[in-house]
């Protein structure tokens, strides 16, 4: 069986085979991936009013992946602030659920990262900032569990209080539709959410919102794995260049309007 070379400096995984390693026996044995979503975070993962069911692209790119290790998945619904819970609990085999890589989440988790991504504001249509510092002082709304809040401030420090201006005024969001909800209903200026997420939410609501200025950070979200779990790793990163390499993930990236956010390998733990 081929395995994988690791690479110093952002440690690029290097698949040498298209076929996957060996899995570990416990998954082998019952057949099947245990995988936790958030299914507020449409186009990474929702629920289909229509069916009633979790679709979006994470969901589509964790069953290819099982697929291409000759899995099933059993997914399972629950809130974002629980999802790292239930991987050092067992209750997941790894994430796939529009969870950013970050150096402090690895102090107990190892990313193979497959998305690229960055914190955007998002405004009202009829918004009158016209320029990101516009927000200054106002009242910007993100989801409390993620690493929004932080970047809104270290973005306010460098770009309104070190000019003089009054710095951001954050407000908490359960998640990212309440965010948006919040703005919608003007009690907030503006919104951050990743940048993966807002082509979906503009198309979904045409007419309500505008994107101001570019991404203000730059990182990736990855599939995060107990630092243990390194055959089940290596195997999912095995799987998930194959995919990349059929158009598989690019096909997937493409219907959810995010071509511009792929990777061309699997990365680990490359976010800076």
């Amino acid at each position: 069986m081929k395995k994988l070379l690791l690479s110093t400096g952002l440690a690029v995984f290097a698949a040498v085979g298209a076929q996957a390693a060996d899995l570990p026996k416990a998954i082998a044995e019952r057949g099947t991936l245990q995988l936790t979503v958030n299914g507020t975070y449409a186009p990474m993962e929702y629920v289909d009013v229509a069916t009633g069911k979790l679709t979006g692209l994470d969901i589509e790119l964790g069953t290819a992946i099982a697929d291409k290790l000759g899995l099933t998945v059993e997914w399972s619904d629950t809130a974002f602030a629980q999802l790292i819970t239930s991987l050092t609990t067992g209750r997941s085999d790894f994430i796939i659920s529009g969870l950013s890589d970050r150096p402090s989440r690895r102090e107990t988790m190892d990313f193979v990262d497959y998305l690229a991504t960055g914190a955007q504001f998002l405004v009202s249509a009829d918004s009158t900032a016209a320029e990101m510092t516009d927000l200054c002082g106002k009242k910007v709304g993100t989801t409390r569990s993620t690493s929004f809040p932080d970047e809104i401030k270290k973005w306010s420090e460098a770009n309104c209080v070190a000019a003089g201006k009054p710095a951001i005024d954050y407000v908490p969001a359960e998640n990212s539709i309440d965010a948006r909800n919040q703005l919608k209903q003007g009690r907030l200026d503006a919104v951050v959410q990743g940048s993966e997420t807002l082509p979906y939410a503009m198309k979904n609501e045409p007419g309500l919102y505008r994107m101001l200025g570019a991404p203000f950070t730059v990182g990736y979200q990855g599939i995060a794995f107990r630092k243990e779990d390194t055959q089940l790793r290596e195997a999912v990163t095995e799987a998930l260049s194959a995919l990349i390499a059929d158009g598989t993930y690019g096909a997937i990236l493409a219907k959810y309007d995010l071509s511009a956010n792929a990777v061309e390998k699997p990365l680990l733990n490359a976010a800076p």
